[in-house]
């Protein structure tokens, strides 16, 4: 009994090692690819649209910290030319919760005009961020923007998913000890957008009509 208690307990043990082995694994090689195509602003080449990831807005439609150094260097860019429109996409699933019309309104306070701010209003992952930037939006050519720690694996999903994209870190300021939660949170997303982004590859909660990136941002209006 106790030699079998034993053997259970080695190879209870043997696993967990192995999941943390490729756990560990599957994050190096995510962040590793992405960093590849992480540039400063400088470097980067002209793409179809810079594409700024969403994040929480106070309900007040006020934008958070995070979310207004992302906004402020998805302008900064637009304004250097490296692309003609703005794409951005968040979470707009709900009524009394919505990120996209608060970084559209962001951007054309800043004097954007909003022919050149897309809103992707069911970007509810990264994954399906950039599956729509390919699919609805028809952008190819991308340079996606929101703080390091998140860009390597959102510059891996789009390279996996076939657009060739860059990234441009946004980190303004220290984030301070939320940093430390969203870097562990991170190893957890990293492993299963490696999954999804190479192998499952499933759809987004929606999909829907095509909106070329290429035409007019008022398309995307709330009508």
């Amino acid at each position: 009994m106790k030699k079998r208690l034993k053997q259970f307990l080695v190879s209870m043990v043997l696993i967990m090692i192995l999941g943390c082995t490729t756990v560990l694994m599957i994050n190096s090689h995510v962040e590793s690819v992405g960093t590849a195509y992480i540039l400063n602003a400088s470097d980067i080449p002209e793409a179809d649209a810079i594409l700024v990831l969403g994040a929480y807005v106070f309900p007040s439609g006020t934008v958070s910290t995070m979310l207004n150094d992302r906004l402020t260097v998805g302008y900064e860019l637009y304004e250097q030319g490296k692309a003609p429109k703005l794409l951005v996409s968040g979470d707009h699933g709900r009524k009394d919760y919505d990120e996209v019309n608060s970084m559209k309104d962001f951007l054309k306070n800043k004097g954007v005009p909003g022919e050149n701010v897309f809103m992707d209003h069911a970007g509810f992952s990264t994954y399906e961020s950039m599956y729509r930037a390919r699919d609805i939006f028809k952008v190819q050519k991308v340079i996606i923007v929101t703080q390091e720690y998140h860009l390597k694996r959102a510059v891996f999903v789009a390279r996996e998913l076939g657009l060739d994209a860059y990234g441009v870190a946004s980190d303004k300021r220290d984030y301070g000890q939320a940093m430390t939660m969203y870097t562990f949170r991170e190893i957890a997303a990293r492993n299963k957008d490696f999954f999804w982004a190479k192998i499952i590859k499933p759809e987004p909660t929606f999909l829907g009509d095509s909106i070329p990136v290429f035409g007019d941002g008022k398309a995307t209006d709330d009508k």
